[in-house]
């Protein structure tokens, strides 16, 4: 018999309920008790949910209250030395200080996880760092599992994984070397999830989906072999790419399984099978972890039909990926268009099409032919759909020349007509683009919606922000404005809404980080921009003041990456499309008198494969999609784009070719290490490094930042460097803001005023 099972179930809730519990338990509305009495509810409801569903094994330790690799560094101890343990009364408010910071001490570093839009907080590594469990969260959350009647799978972060993942604070010290203090923490922790009567873990190894040096292949040789006998049976688990170039090396591992990814990697599906061993289960992920369109059944079944004429009961079915990256529940949607919600599967969605294909595989095709002639009219009625085509839009992407990637002039002569023009002083000012998004504003923006405000109302509202806005950063003293930004409900889907060929969800809800949420739109056609977007918000901020206000723009790439795309052509040909509609709001903003047009790309990196064979074809057309964006305006006219919490030193050499005129970047976590990079590449255009954190409700002092200026400072010439925050501003408060932005720019005027001196 096909075993079903699942490799991870989102945590955020059905409705959101993780984020409201948290943000209340920060602003002290509830005590750790009720927080924690929430996120058993919620682990509880979406463990009866699987069970419901018919899977033969459910997820456990997949639940975080704020990241899994953090979770990981609370359960192995690898707490770093700053945050010293006396100082905070419980594990909670520990495993908080190094997700968030604390008044005294910065958080963590937070960087994307591989290829996703989920971020992870980094694991800090030095010569002293040891491994002892420190938290029972875990093993309390098996008993919870077992309490319901639940056939529990632990989920856990596989220890190379976990080291390849972090990152070393010492100086010629090699994360590498830990691994042997690391595997007595795993042995013993996998000791007591046998102890509990658990009988299989799911260990994930997902970093063995990038190109690893030898050293590190090695190593999970031997991390296996050591943690051999420990006592529940492992299922090595590897995502998001192929890993058939390790499959022999991974036959050969002491586990008892393996799950790869047959959605991002369908071709290494025959490496695996061939000689595959007898003592081994095969785990397929037969079913997309990460996108919300229906699976073609009748394909997947002919897939595991094929590995189970090799495997027989060795055969487990499974999604590609955890689900931590789809919505839970495509019922919720009562509002989405018919015609489309029939195209689309949600996690439970999901979940029930897997446990249809283990039926099929069972008991006989016969027993779900229904399933599969639905799936085979869903199919073909979303192929046929005419919404899907857009001639004039293919039409454009034909036609689109060289000429339309290139600005006029290069950048050195450029950034002299726009010091002329923009006369601004050393060191600008400015901020990411967003302000607090308050109250106010949200029930303005849900009026409107219920149609509680007229047109009328809404407008007036939100002008009142935007002069309150423009009002707050005059009197900080900011050199570039923005208008706030009051309007927009996410970055993303801001602009979707407002493009052909997007649908949207009512609780299409994904984690993007702790508590935060993005409801990702659903881009399932050719896109077109029917009218400008953005062009009147932008020209009535201008009216209020004498200095410039740069217009905001998201990106063609991070409109593609922070969708769910379509999966009917290729990614290039979508971001084609989605540059030519920015192209025509750039224009139009231009034309309106707006001089600076930030067009946001933070999913830059994140769209980069996992594999190196493929970033030139990737950051071709990625490129070129920016490109096409910011061309086609006057020389005068300023270009920045934003770009955060990723690594950028191994393509830099692409986003010089981006040719923005400034870019903005995350750094204050890492304390400029990133600027290092900027530096040796010789970075040409003009950049702004974040000198304080966002994400983070502590306030560094001005002392604090300038002196990380003063660090930029050795990498970049003063006459290219601009002083910013790591990212918008609209999760924080506006009594946060306003101090912290008021430090900024106080350090900025004395670093500018020791420069001019």
């Amino acid at each position: 018999m096909a075993l079903t099972h699942n490799l991870g179930f989102p945590r955020i809730g059905a409705r959101r309920e993780l984020k409201q519990a948290l943000e209340a338990y920060w602003r002290k509305n509830i005590d750790a008790k009720q927080l924690q009495d929430q996120a058993k509810a919620i682990r509880k409801e979406n463990w009866l949910l699987q069970k419901k569903t018919g899977l033969n094994l459910i997820p456990v330790g997949d639940f975080a209250l704020y990241d899994h690799m953090l979770n990981m560094t609370a359960l192995l101890g690898a707490i770093p030395d700053r945050f010293n343990s006396t100082q905070y009364d419980t594990m909670l408010d520990l495993y908080f200080a190094m997700a968030r910071g604390t008044a005294n001490q910065s958080a963590m570093e937070m960087t994307k996880w591989f290829n996703t839009n989920y971020h992870y907080i980094v694991p800090e590594f030095n010569s002293h760092t040891h491994f002892q469990i420190t938290s029972e969260q875990l093993f309390d959350e098996i008993n919870e599992a077992k309490a319901l009647g639940i056939s529990p799978k632990v989920v856990l972060i596989g220890p190379l994984t976990y080291l390849f993942l972090g990152k070393e604070t010492e100086v010629n010290f090699n994360r590498l070397d830990l691994l042997p203090r690391l595997l007595p923490a795993y042995h013993e922790i996998l000791s007591r999830i046998a102890a509990l009567g658990v009988q299989w873990v799911q260990i994930d190894e997902p970093c063995l989906a990038f190109d690893l040096e030898e050293i590190w292949l090695e190593k999970l040789s031997e991390a296996y072999t050591t943690l051999r006998g420990s006592g529940p049976q492992l299922l090595l688990t590897t995502y998001f790419d192929a890993i058939d170039e390790h499959a022999a090396r991974l036959k050969a591992l002491p586990v008892d399984g393996l799950h790869i990814d047959l959605c991002r990697a369908p071709h290494q599906l025959d490496t695996f099978l061939a000689d595959y061993p007898v003592n081994k289960v095969l785990s397929l992920g037969i079913i997309d972890g990460r996108n919300v369109w229906r699976a073609d059944l009748s394909q997947a079944l002919a897939t595991l039909s094929q590995a189970q004429s090799f495997l027989g009961e060795r055969l487990w079915i499974a999604p590609s990926c955890s689900l931590l990256h789809c919505p839970v529940d495509l019922e919720l949607e009562t509002r989405l268009d018919g015609e489309i919600k029939n195209w689309l599967a949600f996690s439970v969605q999901k979940l029930n099409e897997i446990v249809i294909l283990g039926r099929g595989l069972n008991q006989g095709e016969a027993s779900i032919q229904t399933s599969l002639q639905e799936s085979v009219e869903a199919r073909q009625a979303r192929q046929q759909s005419k919404r899907i085509h857009h001639p004039v839009v293919q039409e454009r992407v034909k036609k689109l020349t060289q000429r339309d990637c290139q600005r006029h002039l290069p950048f050195a002569q450029r950034q002299s007509l726009q010091q002329q023009y923009f006369q601004l002083p050393l060191l600008p000012t400015t901020t990411i683009g967003s302000f607090p998004q308050t109250t106010e504003i949200r029930k303005a923006r849900a009026a409107f919606r219920k149609g509680e405000f007229s047109h009328v109302d809404y407008l007036e509202a939100m002008r009142a922000e935007i002069q309150n806005v423009i009002q707050q950063q005059e009197e900080i003293g900011l050199d570039v404005l923005v208008h706030g930004e009051a309007e927009r409900n996410d970055m993303v889907e801001y602009f979707g809404e407002q493009l052909w060929g997007y649908a949207f969800t009512e609780n299409g809800w994904v984690q993007s980080y702790g508590s935060r949420c993005v409801k990702p739109p659903i881009l399932y056609g050719d896109i077109y921009r029917p009218e400008a977007m953005t062009v009147n918000w932008i020209s009535y901020a201008q009216t209020l003041t004498s200095k410039p206000v740069k217009g905001m723009l998201t990106g063609p790439v991070t409109m593609l990456m922070w969708s769910f795309i379509r999966d009917d052509q290729p990614y290039s040909e979508t971001a084609l499309q989605l540059a030519l509609a920015i192209r025509d709001e750039v224009k139009d903003l231009e034309q309106a008198g707006i001089g600076m047009i930030q067009i946001d790309e933070p999913a830059f990196r994140e769209g980069l494969p996992l594999k190196k064979s493929a970033w030139s074809e990737y950051l071709q057309w990625a490129v070129k999609a920016f490109r096409i964006a910011s061309s086609g305006i006057k020389d005068e006219t300023q270009i920045h784009t934003h770009m955060c919490y990723s690594e950028f030193h191994d393509i830099l050499p692409a986003i010089a070719e981006m040719d923005a005129d400034v870019i903005t970047i995350e750094t204050s976590r890492s304390r400029m290490e990133l600027l290092d990079a900027f530096a040796q590449f010789a970075y040409p255009n003009e950049i702004g490094p974040g000198v304080y954190d966002i994400h983070s409700p502590r306030i560094p002092d001005t002392d604090e930042m300038l002196a990380l200026l003063e660090k930029a400072l050795r990498c970049i010439p003063p006459q290219q460097l601009w002083v910013n925050p790591d990212c918008g501003l609209k999760t924080r408060n506006w009594a946060e803001t306003d101090v912290a932005l008021k430090k900024m720019v106080s350090a900025a005027h004395i670093l500018r005023n020791r420069i001019v001196a």
